[in-house]
């Protein structure tokens, strides 16, 4: 999975790539079985689905859109993985109308939660997905990091819009419906059953930092890479990160192996 050229994409999603590989690994000794069964809520076309695959597991795929799972298909047909990704069209509301209730190992629900008309709904239909053994991967867009960048720009009411409003919009041209804190998101996560074994902050600098510096100073995306890493576990940093990611496990799976954080990453998996 290394990628020697590190795009800049891969600064949106190397913590949560190393995460995710971490726990799909314990799964794996804990079940005894080299591949697991994985189930992508809103996968689009395969940016996590497609490198899960990859490392011999058998990925479902639900979407919404067509396209994205046209896109999909061609993307896995290229990486050689068609056999192991199968897409179909649905959403988290109707789950159970295209998924199987309890027949993951692992289920994805990144990107989701912010456009479902119920967030509490949307991480329970994910959570009975699971196997009695089974870990919950959610990734959402938070709310603090918002309104550090509207600030940042120079849009300061729409900063305190953003900050009073109870979906965390800062305007009607506000492209993402809902933004979360860590207290939010970790409470649907234990109110829908769940144990929470990790809270990471992803993006905390990575939206802030100039293009032009990352692009040109030799060494800085792998510094600035490193840098992500090692705030995303710490507690003072989620509040301001772009993005929030809990790992949520069932009863029987936080018996069976803690969770591990984020290190030295051998790859990223690119936006």
């Amino acid at each position: 999975m290394s990628d020697p050229m590190r795009p800049r994409a891969s600064l949106r999603t190397a913590v949560v790539w190393e995460v995710l590989q971490d726990a799909l690994d314990r799964r794996v000794k804990a079940a005894g079985r080299e591949s697991l069964d994985v189930l992508d809520t809103g996968g689009g076309s395969g940016n996590f689905a497609v490198p899960v695959a990859r490392l011999g597991h058998r990925v479902t795929v639900v979407d919404p859109s067509p396209n994205a799972l046209f896109a999909l298909e061609r993307r896995a047909a290229e990486a050689g993985v068609a056999d192991r990704v199968k897409g179909v069209q649905g959403d988290a509301h109707g789950l159970f109308d295209v998924a199987e209730r309890g027949g993951y190992d692992v289920v994805l629900c990144h990107g989701v939660l912010e456009y479902v008309d119920d967030p509490a709904e949307g991480v329970r239909n994910a959570v009975a997905a699971l196997r009695p053994e089974g870990v919950l991967s959610l990734l959402a867009a938070g709310l603090g990091g918002a309104v550090l960048s509207r600030a940042l720009a120079g849009h300061f009411k729409e900063a305190r819009q953003a900050l009073d409003d109870p979906n965390g919009r800062w305007g009607a041209g506000d492209p993402v419906p809902r933004r979360f804190t860590t207290e939010q998101l970790t409470g649907l996560v234990e109110g829908a059953g769940l144990r929470v074994g990790a809270v990471h902050g992803v993006r905390v600098f990575a939206d802030l930092v100039p293009g032009v510096l990352v692009d040109t100073e030799p060494g800085a995306l792998e510094a600035l890479l490193k840098l992500e890493e090692a705030a995303a576990e710490l507690p003072a940093f989620h509040s301001v990160a772009m993005q929030l990611h809990v790992l949520g496990e069932t009863g029987e799976a936080a018996e069976t192996g803690g969770t591990g954080g984020t290190g030295e990453t051998d790859g990223a998996v690119e936006a």
